[in-house]
Formats: structure tokens, C-alpha cells, sequence
């Protein structure tokens, strides 16, 4: 029988992780199978928190890029991951996984506001919580959201489920001679640049000792074997003493 190596995980998904073979929105063959990858993970027995993006919806940099306020398209795209984040509730219920959506930006009739001790009540209850609409405040993205949030609810580590396998030196959609670290430091991803999260969340996962560990999620069973303790994808993590 598998064995997690982690008691309480926070999982951080792009909203193009709901893509599928689609352009734009949400497709339902993935969210049932991203919905069934938890699911394996949470009958390990494992406390699950979820923060996901809106980009499949909505991007607000891109929008502000054309013209368009930052702080209004900022809050468009946190109603963007509110949408997500009621699909991939609807999708894990259907897996018969409590599931709670608490959200940053008040909105009571569709989800729970943010209290930080009510999301570590039903953590231990062995619901998973799905944190909604990022930090609440423009100019942040989902990945600080996630690094945020993983140090509030004092989780063990973050995953961020990606298109890729792990980090690479450059993008190995674009250059084919790009070499994958499997281990590197928050100094190093800050310093190289590497676009794997801003550095906002590197800075706050860092100044914590939040562990980051980045994998392929499209690849099933993949979640499941991380959490376990297999050495899948890069790790990122302080220099070692």
C-alpha cells in the first residue's frame, strides 16, 4: 500500500491546466481526470488545499497590456479562478470528495469567505479547500496566492502541476537542447530567472521554508507518486548546510 510522505500538501494548478485540447474555458474530460488525481492522493489519507489560476478565462496582465486598468483586470482574473474553482469542486464531489471553496473576494452565496482557522478545520476534517480568487488584491498572481496561503495553513510542501516534467535551464517547449535540474535553490530560480513561478512567491516560499516540488500533472499517477516521495519533476528547496 502506498504511503504519502506528507501530512498537509497545498497543490497549485494553472488555469490552463483545465485546457485540455481546448483554446479557452474549461474542459470536462480534464477536470474529471485532474479531479481523480486528487482524489488518489486524498484516500492516502493526505490534507489537500488547492489554489488555482484563471488563465483558461481570463489573464489580467494580458489584459492590462492592451490598455485596460490593472487593478480592474486583476480582479476579473480573480473571478476567473472563482469559476475554476466551482468546476473543480462540482468535479471532485462527483468523486465523493468534500470539497470547500473558500474565496479572498467576499461572495457568500457561491463560496466560503477566507477564514484561515475555518480552512485548517476542515483540512483536519479531511475536506479538501480550494482557495479562490488569489490573494483578494490586485497585482498579485495565483502563484504568490499559493505560496501565501501554503504558509498559512503550515503546509509541508507545494506542488505546482505543470505542462512540463520539472525545470528546465530554458524553455524545452522552445529549445530542445534544454537541460532539466532536478534539484535547485530559491537563490538559483531567482538569480537564473527561470519562469516557473514569479518571484514574488520564490521570495515568500524561501523566507519560509516552503519546499516547491514542480511535475508533470498531465502524466497520471504522477500526483500520487510525488506526494509518495518518488523523485519526480524538481525540487526546490534551500542550500543545503
Amino acid at each position: 500500500m502506498a504511503i504519502s510522505r506528507y501530512k498537509r500538501i497545498l497543490l497549485k494548478l494553472s488555469g490552463e491546466a483545465l485546457l485540455g485540447d481546448q483554446k479557452f474555458g474549461i474542459n470536462p474530460g480534464m477536470i474529471e481526470y485532474v479531479a481523480r488525481e486528487i482524489r488518489s492522493v486524498h484516500d492516502l489519507g493526505v490534507q489537500i488545499a488547492v489554489v488555482i489560476g484563471g488563465g483558461n478565462i481570463f489573464r489580467g496582465v494580458a489584459a492590462s497590456s492592451f490598455g485596460m486598468d490593472r487593478a480592474s483586470a486583476d480582479n476579473m482574473g480573480m473571478l476567473a479562478t472563482v469559476i475554476n474553482s466551482l468546476a473543480l469542486q462540482d468535479a471532485l464531489e462527483k468523486q465523493r470528495v468534500a470539497t470547500r471553496v473558500q474565496s479572498a473576494i467576499e461572495m457568500r452565496e457561491v463560496a466560503e469567505t477566507f477564514i484561515l482557522r475555518r480552512a485548517v478545520r476542515h483540512l483536519e476534517k479531511g475536506r479538501v479547500v480550494i482557495f479562490a480568487a488569489g490573494t483578494g488584491n490586485p497585482y498579485f498572481t495565483t502563484d504568490t496566492a499559493a505560496a501565501l496561503r501554503g504558509n498559512e495553513i503550515h503546509a509541508e510542501v507545494l506542488l505546482k502541476g505543470t505542462r512540463v516534467d520539472g525545470i528546465y535551464d530554458a524553455d524545452p517547449l522552445k529549445n530542445k537542447d534544454a537541460k532539466k535540474l532536478y534539484n535547485i535553490t530559491y537563490l538559483d530560480v531567482l538569480q537564473k530567472n527561470l519562469k516557473v513561478m514569479d518571484s514574488t512567491a520564490i521570495s515568500l516560499a524561501m523566507t519560509n521554508h516552503l519546499p516547491i516540488i514542480v511535475f508533470d500533472l498531465r502524466k497520471e499517477g504522477n500526483t500520487k507518486k510525488v506526494v509518495c516521495g518518488e523523485t519526480i519533476g524538481t525540487r526546490v528547496r534551500g542550500a543545503e548546510r
